[in-house]
């Protein structure tokens, strides 16, 4: 009994010491935060500053300015974040493209590791391997098949070399031993219509982008490459159920600070935006994205950008690829 109750005063004096840290943050804010959105008006970025943006105002009664910042493949936003003050006025969203591979691929204007705090993160979203409704592949493991029978006959399109896309088709070729052919788009968009018109055999893109042409019956999904199903495709199969258990691939998206954020702030931060994920409407209008929330401490998320980090950076050595 005694210590039972040693184990009690334990926990309670934890949470006593952990709440101050959440709780300090006398006269903050001072002045509007900025949310950096490094893409244009519209689409999947865009849609989570704007979102989160208004929930934390409405929340809290702060006053939150989104601000977008398109530029150098959603790069400049994140730039403009690493260089700003580390006083909690400067938030950005980042994803995968722009903090896990541009920075392996090409020159930029920062480190993500060094120059950005992992605030909080918001959610992951698999890849979904699309083809025409007349497709012959009626599975993933057809489309294997096929790729393994006559390597470099079946064509994919992506958004482009390098991006979420490609590194997933990469993953999914080294765990089935196929090779199959990779014609990079500047976008989603011209990859599905030359997909629809015969063009290709499959396209690897984001739920969001296929979402359309699935409901119209104009395409069929072969796979998502997350872990488990998508709340957006329920009846999806993941690459996992193919017998690929090590070929899944989920792109996230979260809130990030400058380097340096102090330590009371980015616990605030963290517990606020995890409890706005918490939120009925903002979990159903996340999942209506193909997007599943994910609210997880600041430090996990932090640990799972350096995991994201090194896992890239060895498929793109692997896949000797390169952006010209």
């Amino acid at each position: 009994m005694q210590r039972r109750t040693l184990n009690l005063l334990a926990f309670a004096a934890a949470l006593g010491a952990a709440a101050p840290a959440i709780a300090q943050t006398p006269g903050y804010p001072s002045k509007p935060i900025r949310m950096i959105i490094p893409s244009t008006p519209g689409g999947g970025t865009d849609f989570i500053g704007r979102l989160l943006s208004t929930k934390l105002a409405e929340m809290n009664g702060w006053s939150m300015v989104p601000d977008n910042k398109p530029g150098a493949g959603t790069a400049l936003g994140l730039a403009e974040a690493a260089r700003a003050s580390p006083a909690g006025y400067d938030l950005v969203v980042g994803q995968t493209d722009n903090v896990s591979l541009i920075p392996l691929l090409l020159k930029v204007a920062y480190d993500p590791i060094k120059d950005l705090t992992p605030v909080a993160l918001v959610a992951t979203t698999p890849m979904i391997l699309v083809v025409p409704e007349n497709s012959p592949y009626r599975s993933l493991n057809d489309m294997v098949q096929a790729a393994k029978a006559a390597p470099g006959t079946v064509s994919y399109g992506t958004s482009g070399t390098g991006g979420g896309a490609h590194i997933s088709m990469e993953l999914l070729q080294g765990a089935a031993g196929f090779k199959a052919q990779h014609v990079p788009y500047k976008g989603s968009t011209p990859a599905l219509a030359d997909v629809m018109g015969g063009h290709l055999a499959m396209a690897a893109t984001s739920i969001s982008s296929a979402t359309t042409l699935l409901k119209s019956g104009k395409m069929r999904a072969l796979a998502v490459t997350s872990p488990g199903r998508v709340a957006a495709v329920p009846d999806v199969p993941t690459v996992a159920e193919a017998g690929l258990r090590h070929a899944d691939f989920v792109t996230f998206y979260g809130i990030f600070a400058p380097a340096g954020l102090p330590q009371p702030l980015l616990q605030r931060l963290n517990a606020d935006f995890n409890k706005i994920l918490a939120m009925p409407d903002v979990r159903s209008a996340l999942q209506g994205n193909g997007l599943e929330p994910q609210p997880i401490s600041a430090e996990e998320f932090a640990a799972m950008v350096k995991a994201d980090i090194q896992k890239n950076r060895a498929v793109i050595q692997s896949a000797h690829i390169k952006v010209e």
